[in-house]
């Protein structure tokens, strides 16, 4: 036992020196910091969200929400074993969805809108279809992807016959949801699978884990083509710049960052004023200028990517701000919390 000891510390510190040896040689091929190049490009206007709609329903912690295709309809997913479709333009329920178990922990709107899918501590990932209902009046279950060694962590939509996830059990895979089977599964990180974005044009996604990095894949082959290295705690999410040549990260070490797919490395790092409460969620805005994250200081925090000036902080929630996401028209951003509330923001 003291010598498998050994052996695993001395592997620790060999990695730890092939890290750092990685970020040295990065930084050798940096001409100059993003926001160094950008200072003379003068402050945006403070960013001055305020709370449209306050979606209540839930009764227990929303650990997730997610935007459909249409930029209206959302869908939240809380401990209080509930799935609820809102309409965001009006603030009212759609569908309430119950669950089989109730600790959810991701939950995805179809870019369609046709259908939603969860998963959490019960290993498993379930997609309803919103258009069609059973006998009780819910929406049906059309799959039930089972085989997870770990507790499902993320979960998206890459069309309607096809979803992505990330779990504990370290590994990504892609399922044909209509033969209910995988059609690919890797191993991809050294920890939990937390969070997972899809490119714009979705050909590839980025996901971040508690093993402190990021990696980029390509969709139709599921093959790793990037690992980023930075951050030095859980990267809670990641999020695709607009443009594709980019994404943005939030951790659990109190700082947010912007990584660079072209140039192989970060270009951007983001601190909050009081630098005490590690991030939850990101997400960016249509143009990519602003970036924005949830805290659990119960805050969202925004700010200029360019420049990497804190810009603004949004306060509402009454706890730990758990899951965030941006209109895929940019016009509006949907957050939740445990306070059990979903909140509009425009």
């Amino acid at each position: 036992m003291v010598k498998d000891d050994a052996e695993t510390a001395a592997l620790k510190t060999e990695l730890n020196e092939l890290i750092e040896k990685s970020k040295e040689e990065s930084k050798k091929q940096a001409d100059c910091k993003l926001a160094e190049k950008c200072g003379d490009m003068g402050a945006v206007p403070k960013c001055h969200l305020s709370t449209k709609k306050t979606l209540k329903g839930h009764i227990n912690k929303v650990n997730s929400v997610h935007f459909a295709g249409d930029s209206r309809y959302c869908v939240s997913g809380s401990l209080d074993g509930k799935l609820i479709i809102w309409d965001t333009w009006t603030g009212n329920k759609v569908q309430v969805i119950p669950l089989r178990s109730s600790w959810v922990m991701s939950v995805a709107y179809s870019v369609s809108g046709n259908y939603v899918a969860c998963g959490g501590m019960d290993n498993m990932c379930t997609i309803y279809d919103v258009n069609n209902r059973d006998a009780s009046g819910c929406a049906k279950i059309v799959r039930e992807l089972a085989g997870y060694e770990g507790f499902l962590s993320s979960c998206r939509f890459i069309d309607d016959s096809h979803i992505l996830t990330g779990s504990g059990d370290m590994k990504l895979c892609v399922w044909d949801l209509e033969a209910g089977k995988k059609t690919s599964e890797v191993a991809a990180h050294g920890g939990d699978v937390v969070s997972l974005s899809l490119s714009p044009d979705g050909n590839q996604f980025v996901t971040g884990s508690v093993d402190r990095t990021c990696k980029l894949w390509d969709v139709r082959d599921c093959k790793q083509i990037q690992t980023f290295f930075g951050h030095t705690s859980d990267v809670n999410s990641v999020t695709f710049h607009p443009s594709g040549y980019a994404f943005a990260t939030a951790s659990e070490d109190k700082t947010a960052r912007l990584f660079d797919i072209r140039s192989d490395q970060q270009i951007g790092h983001y601190e909050p004023p009081n630098k005490t409460s590690g991030f939850t969620s990101c997400a960016l805005s249509l143009s990519g200028r602003m970036l924005l994250c949830g805290s659990d200081d119960n805050n969202i925090h925004i700010w200029d990517t360019m420049t990497a000036q804190h810009n603004s902080t949004l306060g509402g929630h009454d706890n730990r701000v758990t899951s965030i996401c941006m209109a895929p028209n940019g016009m509006a951003l949907v957050s939740s919390s445990w306070d059990q509330a979903v909140r509009v923001w425009v």
